[in-house]
């Protein structure tokens, strides 16, 4: 804002006319962004041509001086006193997950990986699909789904002809890194909220088995809840489906 875009004035006769070279001390003549600048009336010429009071160079050259001013006398004796105050630490963050029950068994998957939980309805099944972990296809808000049995592939379901159902209590729609599957299921409890610190490893018999997908098991009601481990769980259900 120098004084060649204020024709037939000076500085002296504007107060808030300050050249970008000038040595005045920052102050209000220097704060003219506050009072006819964008933060003002919005009254300065100078935001023709320069738009906004930060592509100016008097405010440039305002915060250059404000940085390159004389430290305070108490300056590096405050900052060292605040950084040697003991940190308090935050308590850690709940994680969230969506119970369900399979058979006899509790299992627990992070509630970032469902859409919806679904009312249970007819399963269409597809040929030569009765060994595997696909049961077939069903109907969700008008979009056909592949639906997996997260029984059989944890080996909580027996695969005899005779026990493959094709109707369940409810249906979970999840969504895994942009795959969508559906999980039929007994029981469906909801969320829940836990604490990382009550998730333990699961017993040697889970964890040695192979594969095994369970990250940790914890306690909801005094039973015991197996926690899954969702990028193993999708990366083998997705393996299945190729």
């Amino acid at each position: 804002m120098s004084e060649s875009s204020f024709s037939g004035s000076s500085a002296d006769s504007n107060p808030m006319q300050v050249s970008a070279g000038s040595d005045h001390s920052i102050g209000s003549q220097e704060a003219c962004w506050q009072s006819i600048g964008v933060y003002g009336t919005s009254e300065c010429r100078e935001l023709q041509k320069f738009v906004h009071c930060r592509n100016c160079p008097v405010y440039s050259h305002s915060a250059l001086r404000l940085l390159d001013r004389p430290l305070p006398t108490n300056y590096r004796a405050e900052w060292a006193a605040h950084f040697a105050k003991e940190q308090k630490v935050s308590p850690p963050v709940k994680s969230s997950a969506v119970l369900f029950r399979i058979n006899a068994e509790w299992l627990a998957l992070p509630t970032f990986a469902f859409q919806e939980v679904a009312e249970r309805r007819r399963t269409h099944s597809l040929p030569h699909q009765r060994q595997g972990i696909v049961v077939g296809l069903v109907n969700i808000r008008g979009e056909l789904l592949i639906c997996v049995s997260l029984g059989r592939l944890l080996g909580l379901e027996k695969t005899s002809r005779q026990t493959i159902r094709t109707t369940y209590d409810r249906l979970l729609v999840a969504n895994w890194e942009g795959s969508r599957l559906v999980f039929p299921v007994d029981e469906v409890h909801g969320t829940h909220k836990f604490e990382p610190s009550e998730v333990h490893d699961p017993p040697a018999t889970v964890a040695k088995s192979r594969p095994s997908y369970t990250h940790g098991i914890f306690l909801w009601h005094q039973k015991p809840v197996g926690l899954l481990d969702p990028s193993l769980l999708f990366s083998a259900l997705n393996r299945s489906l190729t």
